[in-house]
């Protein structure tokens, strides 16, 4: 039996890279960018996506004309990355670098974070320390956008162990909350014919209130809270937790 060692490891991006990234969730993004009201970029924007993975937003961008830059801190995720890129024919800058110290001050119109890339630190001032990284990469009038499973929305899905088949591979995911619903811990266990790997993700969640908050602390103004990319409230009703906000100065 096999362990990685979360989200730091580059094995287990390796090992478990196709129960995070299907080739469903790559058109989910394909998807997203021409439809939903919350990504209409403006044509020809310096967009960063930081925790950029394997290029699920990062090429489609790249396809649509803007100037866009990929973050991440797995080499692994990076060359899945550059070869679909390059596959796809798409001009992108890719950067492997800590989302707690890139700061290239000013450089960019749009920065992004996707699909819950947010809140892995195990100190919550470097998750803070994340929020500041954005806030400097923006030129003034800059936009963040942040997608996340907020904490209102996982209260409902903590569920009994989930599993998940991909062809032969079979993946069980099992989720506890900690400390009083601020943080949680995701066990998985990914079995491939006789082999067995184990990983263990503790992350923290946020409510759309604890997030405005650390947001407007950051020093982003205009703070706007969704309940889905089509722009839908954030209520009952929501799917995802999103955040945009703009650097005003």
């Amino acid at each position: 039996m096999a362990r990685t060692g979360g989200f730091q490891d580059d094995d287990f991006w390796t090992e478990f890279h196709d129960f995070l990234f299907s080739e469903q969730r790559h058109a989910q993004a394909e998807e997203l960018l021409d439809t939903s009201p919350l990504l209409s970029i403006p044509a020809g924007a310096r967009v960063l996506d930081l925790c950029c993975g394997p290029g699920v937003f990062t090429v489609p961008l790249a396809r649509r004309g803007y100037d866009v830059t990929g973050v991440d801190l797995s080499p692994a995720m990076l060359e899945r990355a550059r070869k679909r890129a390059a596959d796809a024919g798409a001009q992108v800058t890719y950067v492997q670098a800590d989302a707690r110290a890139y700061e290239p001050p000013g450089a960019f119109d749009v920065v992004l974070n996707m699909f819950t890339s947010f809140g892995y630190f195990e100190n919550p001032a470097d998750n803070a320390r994340v929020l500041r990284t954005m806030y400097a990469c923006l030129a003034p009038g800059g936009t963040l956008v942040l997608d996340l499973a907020g904490k209102e929305l996982l209260a409902r899905k903590v569920t009994p162990p989930k599993v998940v088949q991909r062809g032969e591979d079979l993946m069980v995911q099992t989720d506890t909350v900690l400390d009083d619903w601020a943080r949680l811990r995701s066990d998985w266990v990914l079995v491939r014919g006789e082999r067995v790997t184990r990983a263990t993700l503790v992350w923290f969640v946020y409510s759309a209130v604890e997030l405005r908050r650390m947001v407007e602390e950051a020093g982003f103004g205009q703070v706007e809270i969704f309940g889905g990319f089509d722009g839908r409230p954030y209520d009952e009703n929501a799917e995802r937790l999103v955040l945009r906000a703009v650097r005003e100065t």
